[in-house]
């Protein structure tokens, strides 16, 4: 049984029905090519079976490890960039207490580095550091990617002066490339426990590989009701490719709809601010598959009502080039009524008695019915509560209406070609060996 529901009704004044049921040929041709591997990108398909393959005694031995380590530790510091930080960073924010770090707790509260590059993050990070127990998971399939690596350096240097090298050892855990690269050279060099990143996914569909199954035992979830939820749509995913059965496939229909309609870009909105990093990994996983050859909708994130004070307005009244994702959890995980107050000076009496919750659940409907009218179409994903099964048919479902939307645009929403564009231009500009030739045609522009 699925638990994700896709209504597309508030977006039919703008597209038809028709219009979105005429993709189901196009559909079909690109469900079957992802669940065969025979599209483009195929090398890096690996994610579309993976839930499946992930046997009980493979998440056992992650689950050890990630208790060995928060046995160890009273922070855990995840070092990677984009994907190798984004999906476990989502789930263990969407299910952590709000207030985590101020809690007591017998796991470790979670923290990141290597997905910037800022001397006051990373001196602040290691003022942190000083004073707690720590351990580590350096995530890079290379280990050459700069800002993890440099993070990496910095936080191995403290690691081992503060422990020595070999409790250090032990306190870190490599996710890389199998057989080649730094990375996995080092660990075999100093002795660290490795998991593999796999050749064939790429590091944006990796979050149900070691990648974001480590931190998020780490943090104390259950991985295995994760995978559970992943497995789960993946089941469901091959039974149809029809539209009108399968919420994936209707998602990649409607919103390509929307985009040769002219809504070029696509607002993933969520009203609970445990989700912001739900938006922000949906962000990159749509960002960097479908953003190819001058082609693709443009992904943007608003977390309301907080952004209904701010980014509201132009979503109201701007640009007309939008349509909405509102993410919806129907259930709260704790309730909490409004109380009576006598005076009743902000006048909110006439809500006594309701749940935030309520009151929540009617501002997404006013804002939703507010944004139709002002001709920005709607579509609502809609889960019943947060929990380790429903976030992993999430992903599953995000993912493979990635890919799907990726192939109706005709591009490869594998690779990321674009990316390297600033790594060449920041390598020329730091004057890294072998990048001569760049550096002097670089400098002849500045």
């Amino acid at each position: 049984m699925i638990n994700i529901d896709l209504d597309i009704n508030r977006a039919l004044d703008f597209v038809s029905k028709e219009q979105v049921e005429a993709y189901q040929d196009t559909i079909n041709k690109h469900h079957h090519n992802l669940l065969h591997k025979t599209g483009k990108g195929d090398d890096f398909l690996g994610w579309v079976d993976l839930p499946a393959s992930l046997g009980t005694e493979f998440l056992d031995e992650i689950k050890a490890d990630a208790d060995r380590l928060a046995k160890k530790s009273e922070v855990f510091v995840v070092i990677g960039i984009g994907g190798s930080y984004l999906g476990s960073r989502a789930v263990i924010e969407s299910l952590q207490h709000q207030f985590a770090a101020f809690q007591s707790s017998d796991r470790p509260f979670i923290v990141y580095a290597g997905q910037n590059i800022s001397e006051d993050y990373m001196a602040d990070l290691i003022d942190l550091l000083d004073s707690k127990e720590y351990a580590v998971t350096v995530i890079s399939k290379s280990g050459t990617t700069t800002e993890p690596a440099l993070a990496f350096r910095i936080i191995k240097n403290h690691l081992e002066a503060k422990y020595g090298k070999q409790e250090a050892a032990e306190r870190i855990i490599a996710i890389t490339d199998k057989s080649r690269g730094a990375l996995k050279t080092l660990a075999d060099k100093e002795g660290y426990k490795t998991y593999v990143v796999p050749d064939d996914v790429g590091g944006r569909y990796s979050v149900l590989t070691p990648v974001g199954l480590l931190p998020i035992a780490v943090a104390g979830f259950d991985i295995h009701e994760l995978v559970r939820g992943a497995v789960e749509m993946q089941a469901f995913n091959t039974t149809t490719s029809a539209i009108d059965e399968n919420p994936i496939a209707r998602y990649a229909a409607v919103r390509n709809a929307l985009y040769n309609s002219g809504k070029t870009t696509e607002i993933m909105v969520n009203y609970l601010p445990t989700l912001y990093y739900l938006t922000e990994w949906w962000k990159q996983l749509y960002g960097e598959s479908e953003g190819k050859e001058h082609k693709g909708i443009f992904p943007a994130g608003v977390s309301n009502t907080t952004d209904l004070h701010s980014m509201g307005q132009y979503i109201q009244e701007g640009k007309r080039n939008l349509f909405e994702t509102v993410l919806n959890v129907e259930k709260s995980k704790r309730k909490m009524a409004i109380p009576m107050d006598e005076a009743d000076l902000d006048g909110l009496n006439y809500l006594k008695g309701k749940t935030i919750t309520e009151v929540n659940h009617n501002a997404q409907l006013g804002t939703a019915l507010a944004h139709v009218d002002g001709q920005v179409p709607n579509l609502r994903i809609s889960i019943p509560e947060l929990n380790e099964q429903n976030l992993g048919q999430l992903i599953y479902f995000y993912e493979f209406a990635c890919g799907l939307s990726g192939y109706i645009l005709d591009v490869n929403p594998f690779d990321q070609p674009g990316v390297e564009a600033y790594k060449k231009n920041m390598f020329a500009l730091l004057g890294k060996p072998g990048f001569e030739a760049e550096t002097k045609a670089i400098m002849s522009k500045i």
